[in-house]
C-alpha cells in the first residue's frame, strides 16, 4: 500500500474528505518554499502536490506560470526539486508527495534515472499532464513498476467513450478538473461537479479529488462535499506571490483544509 492509499484509507476510517495543496517548488526561492512545504501537514494538508517548474506549462494559468518562472529564474531544477522532497522527508515520513508537472524535464533527466531518484527522494505519485494514456509506455507503466502512483486527470470533456482509457492505468486517485480551461481561470461549482464525479465513480473505485477553480474555504467545503476531496493551488500560490509570510500562507491553507475536512 502506497502512502497515498494509506492516507485515503485513514481518512475513510475517520469519515473525512481529503485536502490536497499545491505549491511550486522553488517559489519564490527554495528556502521559503521548503519552509511552506514543511508546514503544510500541520496546517491540515493530507497530500502535497509539488510543482515541477517548466518553461511551457500549457495547462496552467498566469498564477502558476509566473510561479514557475520565478522558480526557474531562481535556479530551480528537477534535481533541486527532488532535493527539496528529500529534505522534507527527514522530518515527515507519512505525508504523500505527488510531483506535478510536464514530461520534458523528466525525459531530459532520463526516465529510469528519474524514477530511481524520485523514489529515493520520497515521491509517492506523479501527475504528468502532457502524457496521454496512449503514451503509457513512456512513463506511466515504468512508474507503476517502480512503485509510484500515476495519477490521471479527467475533465468535463472526458466523455464515456474516453473515460475507460483515462482510468486504465491510473492509480492513487483520479484528479477531476472542474472547469474547461487553465488553472485559476474560473470558479468551480459543486452543482456542476457532483454529476461528473458520480459518473466517474461508477467506473472506478479510486478516490476522486477535484481541483481547478477552488479559492475559498467555502468552495473547498462545497467541492469536497460532492467528491472525495479538494485540491487548491493557484489561490495558495497567489498568497506566496504577494509576499505573504510563511505563517500567513499556512494560516490560509489551514482555513481551506478545515473547509474540506468539515464537508
Amino acid at each position: 500500500m502506497s502512502r497515498i492509499d494509506a492516507t485515503f484509507a485513514s481518512l475513510k476510517t475517520e469519515g473525512k474528505k481529503a485536502f490536497v495543496a499545491y505549491i511550486m517548488a522553488g517559489d519564490p526561492d527554495m528556502t521559503t518554499s521548503l519552509e511552506v512545504m514543511k508546514g503544510l501537514p500541520a496546517a491540515g494538508v493530507d497530500i502535497i502536490e509539488l510543482g515541477l517548474p517548466f518553461t511551457d506549462p500549457m495547462a496552467d494559468g498566469p498564477t502558476i506560470q509566473l510561479a514557475g518562472q520565478r522558480a526557474l529564474e531562481g535556479g530551480m531544477t528537477l534535481k533541486k526539486t527532488l532535493a527539496m522532497a528529500t529534505e522534507f522527508r527527514k522530518t515527515d515520513s507519512t505525508t504523500p508527495i505527488v510531483l506535478m508537472g510536464y514530461y520534458n524535464p523528466i525525459y531530459a533527466h532520463g526516465v529510469e534515472t528519474f524514477l530511481n531518484d524520485a523514489k529515493a527522494a520520497g515521491i509517492d505519485g506523479l501527475i504528468v499532464v502532457d502524457l496521454p494514456p496512449e503514451e503509457d509506455i513512456e512513463l506511466c507503466l515504468p512508474a507503476q513498476a517502480a512503485g509510484l502512483n500515476f495519477i490521471r486527470l479527467a475533465t468535463p470533456t472526458t466523455d464515456d467513450a474516453r473515460l475507460p482509457k483515462v482510468l486504465q492505468n491510473t492509480s492513487g486517485f483520479v484528479y477531476y478538473v472542474s472547469i474547461t480551461g487553465i488553472t485559476g481561470a474560473a470558479e468551480a461549482q459543486a452543482v456542476d461537479v457532483a454529476p461528473e464525479v458520480a459518473r466517474i465513480k461508477s467506473k472506478t473505485e479510486l478516490p476522486i479529488i477535484v481541483g481547478f477553480g477552488i479559492k475559498t474555504p467555502e468552495q473547498s467545503k462545497a467541492i469536497a462535499g460532492v467528491a472525495d476531496g479538494a485540491v487548491v493551488g493557484s489561490a495558495i500560490v497567489e498568497r506566496i506571490a504577494k509576499g505573504d509570510s510563511v505563517a500567513d500562507v499556512l494560516s490560509f491553507v489551514k482555513s481551506l483544509a478545515d473547509g474540506a475536512h468539515s464537508a
